[in-house]
């Protein structure tokens, strides 16, 4: 990234680079409620003052992605090694891997000058003390920039099928999360080796369900309505949740773009007059109007070049109390009936969730833990280099550490006030 070109604007202080870090930045823009503070922080990093600079240096992040790609939350001197500076810089394609959406949410992002001063007190070893950083960037107030969204150009006829959810607004301060069912119109089957997605700024994220078997008639969404789950108050909409209790997750995304490719030999069996509930959720909070959008492609190829017909994992517990006033573990176990093996895992949990552990359970074994979330905005695809293989008899265990904070209790349910637990991934 160029440094800008300040601003004519005398800073008014001089103090330490990280205090100024911590008071410009994280304190207005991430140590905020239902982001990066408290015992309930979002990855498990609380940037409040008190701990802010301890959780940061040379601490591992969770983020699965980061941590395979080695990358720690700060590394001294090394800004392209530090989780935090990938994580606020806005422009598409910084980085090859998925590190979760740009930070803070719903907004268009730090400056330019308040992004390079972070670099620049990186790159001078990351001090607690001393001032490494010209704090006269901290006045520049340039927005940064990225590519203009263009809609994904649809896979070659025969390739694949796009689907779309069509341009909306999202009011200033708002978050608007809705769905539309699509039918793909396919009168065949269909494998998909590939699923690239693209939203506008401003995403949080954007998900595929198909709808379970046993899904009662008056359950099933009508084609192609915009069903909001929030009112215009905020409150929310109960009679356009009510697909939510029979979805099953065939496919999602946390950023913005997203191109995830099936093992050769793979792909995920679609059947004849095939159906998608489409869900999109933006956070807008800024001042103004923002637009979203969004856009999937499903590439496809021949039958005759799948060896593993692939199917989604939907492994929910749906039965337990969380009391109020306090910490709570819930652990539900699943057994498998014939041998399965297991490519990618992801999980769902809400805001009281601080984490999500997968546990693999072979009997005469010990557990062995082979997924670990702890941000349940941005649970990430963890895909396995060595395939699970789990034999008949054996199976996944969730484990889930729920920290419900209000002064009743909590169960399983649908809406933001209630939990959920679900092991989500790809089988054969």
């Amino acid at each position: 990234m160029p440094v800008p070109v300040p601003v004519s604007v005398t800073p008014t202080t001089s103090a330490a680079t990280f205090a100024r870090v911590q008071t410009d930045v994280f304190t207005p823009s991430c140590a905020t409620v239902g982001c990066h503070v408290g015992s309930a922080a979002s990855g498990g990093l609380d940037l409040s003052a008190a701990v802010a600079y301890e959780q940061l240096i040379g601490v591992v992040p969770t983020n699965p992605n980061a941590k395979a790609d080695g990358l720690k939350r700060v590394v001294a001197f090394k800004p392209d090694s530090s989780l935090l500076y990938h994580k606020l810089i806005f422009p598409a394609g910084h980085h090859a891997s998925d590190y979760g959406n740009v930070m803070p949410t719903g907004t268009g992002g730090l400056t330019v000058g308040q992004v390079e001063y972070v670099r620049q007190w990186i790159a001078a070893g990351a001090p607690k003390t001393g001032t490494v950083a010209d704090p006269i960037l901290l006045a520049d107030r340039t927005a940064q920039t990225a590519l203009p969204f263009a809609p994904l150009i649809a896979p070659a006829p025969g390739a694949g099928i796009q689907l779309k959810v069509e341009r909306f607004d999202v009011v200033p301060n708002f978050e608007r999360e809705l769905f539309t069912y699509r039918k793909l119109g396919n009168t065949a089957e269909m494998f998909v080796s590939r699923i690239e997605t693209s939203m506008r700024p401003f995403s949080h994220h954007f998900l595929l369900y198909t709808m379970a078997p046993n899904t009662p008639a008056l359950a099933v969404p009508q084609p192609n309505a915009v069903r909001d789950i929030r009112n215009p108050d905020g409150s929310m909409n109960v009679l356009n949740m009510l697909a939510m209790g029979y979805h099953v997750y065939f496919a999602g995304a946390m950023t913005p773009q997203s191109n995830y490719v099936f093992p050769a030999g793979m792909a995920l069996r679609l059947p004849a007059d095939a159906a998608f509930d489409l869900n999109v959720h933006y956070a807008n909070h800024t001042t103004g109007t923002v637009p979203g959008e969004a856009y999937v492609n499903l590439y496809t190829v021949p039958a005759s070049q799948v060896t593993r017909a692939l199917s989604t994992l939907n492994l929910a517990n749906n039965s337990f109390t969380l009391p109020a006033g306090q910490r709570t573990v819930i652990e539900k176990s699943f057994t498998f009936p014939a041998q399965t093996t297991i490519i990618a895992l992801t999980s769902h949990m809400h805001a009281r969730g601080e984490r999500y552990q997968v546990m693999l359970v072979r009997p005469g074994q010990p557990d062995q833990m082979v997924y670990d979330n702890r941000d349940w905005e941005h649970p990430a695809m963890v895909t396995f280099a060595t395939p699970l293989v789990l034999e008949r008899g054996q199976g996944l265990k969730s484990v889930v550490t729920y920290n419900n904070t209000t002064a009743k209790a909590i169960g399983f349910g649908l809406t933001s006030d209630e939990e959920m637990d679900i092991i989500f991934g790809y089988y054969y």
